[in-house]
């Protein structure tokens, strides 16, 4: 693994997990919440650091979880999408 990485995962795992669930559902309702094209850019914003996350921890998690979070990316990219258009 790349150093870059290796650090940025070990700031993920030192997260407070409290602070993390907050911000993030900060983020989601703000971007759901902002009407029109702001709103799906937003979104779509928010899936791509939901996508690098994904990428970054993908060897560590297990298949089922794996699946969880792709299939939840992929409904925040529907979201965004739909909100776009």
């Amino acid at each position: 693994m790349q150093r870059t990485q290796r650090g940025i995962v070990g700031r993920l795992a030192r997260a407070n997990p409290t602070t993390v669930f907050l911000v993030t559902l900060l983020l989601v309702l703000v971007a759901f919440f902002t009407p029109g094209v702001l709103g799906g850019l937003l979104t779509l914003l928010l899936a791509g650091a939901v996508a690098a996350l994904l990428v970054t921890t993908w060897p560590v998690q297990t298949p089922p979880t794996r699946a969880i979070r792709l299939l939840a990316l992929t409904l925040l990219v529907t979201a965004g999408l739909v909100k776009l258009l």
